[in-house]
Order: structure tokens, then sequence, then C-alpha cells
């Protein structure tokens, strides 16, 4: 049972680490759709972020982890320094492209942990193939 709460606390770090890294990134966009690509992503983080909440409360009656302010102020002012002289969309999606990667490194640990529950590992493995399609998508604007 902790196997599944970690994993879900993982995932939902994950994604709403994504969710952050589109919001620090939406307002430096000029190319439309560009933005509407980002805007798509940014849903279907909330998506899963939404349905591991669900998920979670079948283990616990806590809120599962989310990133923390440190982190995000992190991210935010990582975001503003690489992003100063450089808003091209290429930037932001090798920005984007790199936390991404990141998530799907961590998700794929999270698989090979093998006693989580069936729902569990199949909601980390949609959030990992979710995650793999857009590093695709973000490629196309590099």
């Amino acid at each position: 049972m902790q196997e599944n709460i970690n994993a879900l606390d993982e995932l939902n770090k994950g994604a709403t680490m994504g969710m952050d890294a589109i919001n620090f990134v939406l307002d430096k966009v000029e190319d439309e759709e560009f933005k509407k690509t980002l805007e798509l992503e940014y849903n279907k983080y909330k998506d899963i972020s939404r349905r591991a909440n669900e998920l979670y409360s079948k283990y616990s009656d806590d809120k599962p982890h989310e990133t923390n302010a440190m982190n995000k102020a992190m991210t935010w002012s990582e975001v503003q320094m690489k992003t100063i002289t450089d808003k091209s969309n290429s930037k932001i999606a090798e920005l984007l492209m790199q936390g991404t990667n990141m998530g799907i490194i961590e998700g794929r640990k999270l698989l090979n942990n093998k006693v989580i529950d069936k729902k569990v590992y199949e909601l980390i493995e949609e959030f990992v193939n979710m995650q793999e399609d857009s590093v695709e998508k973000l490629k196309t604007y590099l």
C-alpha cells in the first residue's frame, strides 16, 4: 500500500511540475500554434493530476504531494534566466523537453516497481506515454 502512495505522490509531483513549467513559459510564447500545443499539454498534465488525486484517496486520507515552493521558485528563476535573451520557440521547447525527459525517467523507474497496483501502474504508464508524445511534439519546435 505504501508503494502505491509513494508512486502516486511522485506521479502527481511530475504532473504539477509539468503544469508549472508550462505556466512559466506560456506568456513568453508568441507563436499561436505553439501556445495551443502547450495549452493542450497543460490540460493533459492537469487530467493526470486529477486522476492521481482520485486514485490516491483509495490509499490515504491525505492529498498527494505537489511540487514544493522551493522547487517552483527554482524552476521559475531558471526559466527566467534561460529565456532572458532567447524567447524563441526553439529555446522554450528545449527547456520543456529537458524537464519532460526527467519526468519520463522518473516514470519509468516507477513502472519498474512491480509491487504497485494495476490501476496505479496503468496511470503511470499513461503519464509516461503522454510525456513521450509531448517530447515528439516539442521536437518540431526546436
